[in-house]
């Protein structure tokens, strides 16, 4: 695969992030709850961390360390982005962030269906696997939305601001898609 491509669905475009979307990324990961549901990303969200995680997407995608997608309505509304990181075993970890005034509309899932498809369909991934923190159902409840099967609970598997957090572990293969 030469360029990373855009993906659509019913109500959502999934397409690279570019520089112009880091003022939104930054102002709706700025919000503490999304930090507070996501391993990676810190509180307070620093001045020109989105134009610079933007920026290592495309070498990331290159080495196939790392797709990223910005999630954008149809009306072209930046809500959220969403990725996969290829790991060993034909393996690829999903993770996703919807900022805090787009929340329960299906965004994610809808997303997450999509990129599931990609990663099954064009990426020929056997496996995709996704983990949230215990204390964040909502994310969970995307995973089982899209087929995906709980697989346990890692306790205090992570520490974030000093605290470690319980993990719940879900996976979907690709004999078991398409699902949801």
């Amino acid at each position: 695969m030469t360029a990373q491509p855009t993906l659509k669905t019913e109500r959502l475009i999934l397409r690279p992030c570019v520089a112009s979307d880091a003022e939104a990324i930054e102002r709706l990961v700025s919000d503490i709850e999304i930090a507070r549901h996501t391993l990676n990303i810190p509180h307070p969200y620093p001045q020109g961390g989105a134009a610079d995680w933007i920026a290592r997407h495309a070498g990331a995608f290159e080495k196939n360390e790392e797709i990223v997608f910005a999630i954008v309505t149809r009306s072209g509304e930046l809500v959220g982005a969403i990725g996969l990181v290829p790991k060993k075993h034909d393996v690829a970890e999903l993770g996703y962030w919807i900022g805090v005034p787009y929340w329960n509309r299906g965004y994610a899932s809808e997303a997450a269906r999509a990129v599931v498809a990609f990663a099954f369909d064009e990426l020929s991934f056997h496996r995709v696997e996704a983990a949230h923190f215990s204390r964040n159902p909502a994310s969970g409840r995307v995973m089982q939305k899209i087929g995906m099967r709980h697989e346990g609970t890692l306790r205090q598997a992570v520490k974030k601001w000093n605290e470690y957090l319980d993990t719940e572990m879900y996976a979907v293969l690709r004999g078991e898609w398409p699902a949801g």
